[in-house]
């Protein structure tokens, strides 16, 4: 039995000889590589957190202490050392693991994160609580990357951590140099230069043992000394960063060296203070092919081969659409630059770097500096392009609202990952973005349902000039095309009786697909035309504002039906039925979507099926919907028994 298996809680770990650690730590590594290659996941930040974590549990009692981790991508070792090693093959699986930590799943996942740069907040108010309750023996640990640091959400926390000097709250600083890909920005590279200098605490120490020494004027020149030690941290280790917010600093520590960071860890708890750990890893460490891999040390790959390396081939996604869209439109419009935040691969904007160095900009996690950054670059006579993950623009929303709109900048931001993403889980589904961009004037918001729409829609985009632009789009495999049969107004009209749908002999029902949606759609009217129901088939395009043609077509059907990749609530269906109240024209709307409520992980097409996304049950409520409205149809022959 390896000793991975003996491990049922952190005691366990306690318990454990100095000498079987490097063992164990093998063992996690070889779990993690070979069940992260048959299902995918987060690899990298999880091989270069063993040692660390293996030291978390070694030193402090879970979950009485309270370990949080930012993000909860780097949380696998500690659900491995918190009992779940044995599940590890669920992970990411419906009914499994999940990629994050997970309340649910155990009394040692304190918060279910994935959005970078929160930890230190949760942290903070935890630790005050603690105090408040008087419990004095409990710390708080927050385990954030320097890539998460690059968030301005990061520095709000540590600055009011700072102002508590009586916190028993540690601040683990891992530190691999990268976010995604390598860590950019100011401080990217003071934590650079601290991995390089490690002297100033031993050479003060020498400094101040031998002035010591010298009569009258040792003790005073120490102190005159020791005033301008800022100067002196700038030679020798700029901590400064850290101290002169008045936190203590230990480090930098080889944070693969656990007897290093566990001696380090204790040091900290026994200060009963806020502290800052520094440690040192490296992504992917102890995989060749993790650490050798320059894009993103196997941050998060597909399944993969563990001998080779080699990922399963991935189809051809909209994300690679949009990279190569945006690369042509580079070369014809000097004005486009674009923005990422701390995932240029991840977000198709890799190939436009290379392309145009010069026009890119990586700003790091920080999505709210993002939008208004991409503001002043359209003062400044550009048009920026901010690609994020749907879910994350969440973050920026009062930038986009106040700084981009409010000045009616041309700024168009790209989502990817809009609607359901699946495997990440609750966090990452991108099905808030259609609802909350409903209220911000003078935005404009297409939804493409191909990658010919993709094109045509995100060209449109960088056409719009009075205000900002949204083009949303989900993860995975471009869709097969579908072409319009009609247009009615700026809509692309996708199935109809008759051409001119304003005359098609009083149809039954308006499908109108959003997007991707158009597919299923496509599927449901087949099916509904087998049943007698005629059906016209409308794709809108642009979502918001919607095409007033929309009036005339929903006026002449006896039903409007509208099918989004978002949360019902507040969404494009809302949207319409408004258009349709304000015209005074009274035909019902039913709009279908995702349920407002937080998605357990499987995969994509398994919850569209679970919510009732599928062409088979959109046909069934949609015939139980006529049918109420229309006694007549219950004898037409397609629907006799």
């Amino acid at each position: 039995m390896g000793i991975l298996e003996t491990i049922r809680d952190p005691l366990d770990v306690k318990n454990l000889a100095a000498g079987q650690l490097p063992r164990l730590a093998a063992e996690i590594r070889d779990l993690l590589i070979t069940s992260v290659a048959r299902a995918g996941g987060h690899l990298g930040p999880n091989l270069g957190v063993v040692e660390l974590t293996i030291a978390l549990h070694r030193v402090f009692d879970s979950p009485r202490d309270r370990i949080l981790f930012d993000t909860g991508h780097q949380a696998y070792v500690h659900k491995m050392l918190t009992g779940r090693a044995g599940d590890f093959g669920t992970l990411r699986q419906e009914g499994g693991l999940s990629g994050y930590p997970s309340q649910a799943e155990s009394e040692h996942d304190v918060i279910e994160n994935s959005h970078a740069s929160t930890a230190l907040s949760y942290a903070d108010g935890l630790a005050k609580a603690f105090r408040l309750r008087q419990e004095s023996d409990r710390t708080v640990v927050a385990v954030i990357g320097d890539g998460a640091l690059t968030g301005g959400m990061a520095w709000e926390a540590l600055n009011n951590i700072a102002g508590h000097k009586d916190l028993p709250l540690i601040v683990v600083v891992n530190d691999n140099g990268r976010s995604y890909s390598p860590t950019i920005g100011g401080l990217a590279s003071h934590l650079s230069s601290l991995r390089m200098t490690q002297g100033y605490e031993h050479a003060l120490e020498l400094v101040k043992n031998n002035l010591g020494r010298v009569p009258v004027v040792g003790g005073p020149l120490y102190e005159t000394l020791h005033g301008v030690k800022k100067g002196l941290k700038d030679i020798f280790s700029p901590q400064v960063m850290f101290e002169d917010l008045g936190l203590k600093y230990v480090g930098p520590i080889d944070g693969h060296d656990e007897e290093a960071v566990e001696a380090a860890l204790r040091r900290a708890r026994a200060f009963r203070g806020p502290v800052i750990v520094h440690v040192l890893t490296r992504k992917g460490n102890g995989y060749s092919h993790a650490e050798n891999h320059d894009e993103d040390c196997f941050h998060s790959p597909q399944p993969f081969d563990v001998e080779t390396g080699e990922e399963r081939p991935r189809p051809h996604s909209w994300t690679n659409v949009f990279s190569e869209e945006m690369v042509k439109i580079g070369a014809e419009r000097q004005d486009v630059v674009a923005i990422t935040a701390a995932m240029l691969h991840p977000t198709g904007l890799a190939a436009f770097a290379d392309a145009y160095p010069d026009r890119i900009y990586d700003v790091g996690i920080a999505e709210q500096h993002a939008l208004t950054s991409a503001a002043g670059l359209a003062l400044g006579g550009l048009h920026p392009v901010v690609a994020v993950y749907a879910t994350f623009l969440n973050r920026a929303f009062d930038q986009l609202l106040m700084d981009v709109a409010l000045h009616r900048l041309p700024v168009t931001v790209v989502l990817d990952r809009a609607g359901v993403t699946g495997d990440d889980g609750a966090s990452h589904n991108g099905m808030w973005d259609l609802s909350i961009l409903q209220v911000v004037p003078g935005l404009s918001i297409a939804v493409p349902r191909d990658a010919v729409r993709l094109r045509e829609l995100l060209a449109e985009s960088l056409g719009v000039e009075g205000g900002p632009s949204v083009v949303r789009f989900p993860k995975g495999a471009v869709p097969k095309e579908i072409e319009a049969v009609g247009k009615l107004g700026e809509m692309d009209v996708l199935r109809a009786g008759d051409p001119d749908v304003l005359r098609a002999g009083d149809p039954d029902v308006l499908l109108v697909a959003v997007g991707p949606m158009a597919e299923i759609c496509m599927e449901a009217a087949t099916l509904l035309d087998a049943q007698g129901i005629s059906a016209t088939v409308v794709d809108p395009r642009w979502v918001k504002p919607l095409d007033e043609a929309l009036v005339l077509a929903a006026s002449a059907h006896k039903l409007v039906v509208v099918v989004e990749d978002n949360g019902r609530v507040g969404g494009v269906g809302d949207a319409v039925a408004r258009l349709l109240r304000d015209a005074d024209v009274d035909v019902p709307v039913r709009t279908y979507g995702i349920p407002q409520r937080f998605l357990d992980p499987a995969k994509r097409a398994k919850i569209l099926a679970d919510i009732g996304l599928t062409g088979q049950d959109l046909a069934r409520e949609i015939t139980e919907a006529v049918a109420k409205r229309s006694p007549v149809l219950e004898g037409h022959p397609a629907r006799q028994v």
